[in-house]
């Protein structure tokens, strides 16, 4: 089966369960542990054995897609860089002098073929070479091949530069993507015109990791916003590894899908039903027709906080300056929903769990995705040797 055929028969399923009032559903309920969004033990061990471990999205390829081209970004409490070189590949660093520790670049995006440190104004390439001393002749001797930047894991892949935050580590992007690879391959987003990003702050990143994997909460926490578009509590859920494409299907999916031929069900995506990526273990990706969302959850510094930078992408540049104006008020909005609704929910979860008032949170047998997100990270943290991940 073709990759838009297998989309058409999720599609299918969708219109099923809103036909039959049914969603997709596990074997059974499922508690986790309160103190696992909360306990700094249980934290710090999540830092250990995933983010420090598995590659993690640090830019899109559209917000350096020129040679010359860089994004400076704290990421996981560790300042990197990340450049596009003149050979059009991509490289990543510690955005760190080997001087004296200064940070080299201020957070933000650019175009420079070097980098000079603003204390004592020793000059890298941008792949991290160091090739300049200022006043050598007074410093001392110095082997410039062991005094550049420090390099980090680095490849570019479906119009994503993933970065793995362990020096030496090897990266098989393909093997840690599997299936998602070709979903996200399929819609070219190296390609894709970048058009700025939002950040907000809010609750452990598992609470909000839970918010994207299901559609239970539309009707209560998204009254006005989300649920006039889609059913609230029917979901369908596809895995690939630890990474999950979400469907949801709108409140129009049945006059929309019947409306076209069903060999094209496929290929309409947002015309009746709406996927969210979940790319294991930070982001959610939301392709819309108006603007593409791609969410990036950096956890802590401490267990009950998280911060969230929203990307946004499309096909095309603006086309004018109302054109331009419009995307910067489509950010806004989709900025908005996820801060005071999402996020306001989440940071009022935090506040609940972290009471002590329940022992455990219990996911239902609708909240398929949820359980086995959690089944995913408790896998990992738990390090047993030989076991096997846990599956859909």
């Amino acid at each position: 089966m073709g990759y838009y055929d297998t989309l058409g028969a999720e599609a299918a399923k969708m219109l099923e369960y809103v036909e039959t009032g049914t969603t997709d559903s596990a074997e059974s309920t499922m508690e986790v542990p309160a103190s696992a969004y909360t306990d700094t033990g249980y934290f710090d061990r999540e830092m250990e054995t995933i983010f420090l471990k598995l590659p993690l999205l640090a830019a899109l390829s559209a917000e350096i897609p020129r040679p010359g081209d860089f994004k400076a970004m704290d990421l996981m409490g560790k300042p990197i860089l990340v450049t596009r070189k003149s050979d059009g590949g991509v490289a990543a660093m510690m955005n760190v002098c080997a001087h004296r520790g200064m940070i080299l670049q201020p957070e933000g995006h650019g175009n420079k073929k070097r980098f000079s440190c603003p204390y004592h104004a020793w000059t890298y390439a941008n792949d991290g070479k160091l090739i300049g001393v200022a006043d050598p002749g007074k410093f001392g001797p110095i082997c410039k091949e062991e005094r550049g930047l420090t390099t980090l894991p680095c490849v570019e892949a479906a119009g994503i530069v993933w970065v793995c935050l362990t020096p030496g580590a090897q990266i098989n992007i393909e093997k840690h993507l599997g299936g998602m690879m070709e979903d996200l391959a399929a819609h070219n987003l190296e390609k894709w015109h970048f058009c700025g990003s939002r950040r907000i702050y809010g609750p452990n990143w598992k609470i909000a990791y839970d918010g994207y994997l299901e559609g239970y909460h539309f009707a209560a926490a998204h009254p006005e916003t989300i649920h006039p578009r889609s059913f609230s509590n029917i979901m369908h859920f596809t895995a690939f590894g630890p990474h999950m494409r979400v469907g949801y299907p709108q409140v129009a999916i049945k006059e929309k899908l019947t409306a076209s031929p069903r060999d094209s069900w496929g290929q309409i995506e947002n015309t009746g039903y709406d996927f969210v990526r979940t790319i294991f273990p930070n982001v959610s990706i939301f392709f819309a027709p108006e603007i593409t969302q791609v969410a990036q959850l950096i956890p802590g510094p401490t267990p009950h906080q998280n911060t969230t930078n929203l990307l946004f992408i499309r096909r095309d540049p603006p086309r004018d300056e109302a054109d331009a104006a419009a995307i910067e008020g489509m950010m806004d909005w989709l900025r908005d929903v996820v801060d005071k609704e999402d996020y306001g929910v989440g940071l009022q979860v935090q506040k609940g769990l972290a009471s002590g008032a329940i022992k455990s949170v219990i996911f239902g047998r609708n909240e398929r995705g949820n359980q086995f997100f959690h089944k995913y990270v408790n896998h990992l943290v738990s390090g047993e040797t030989g076991s096997e991940p846990p599956v859909l």
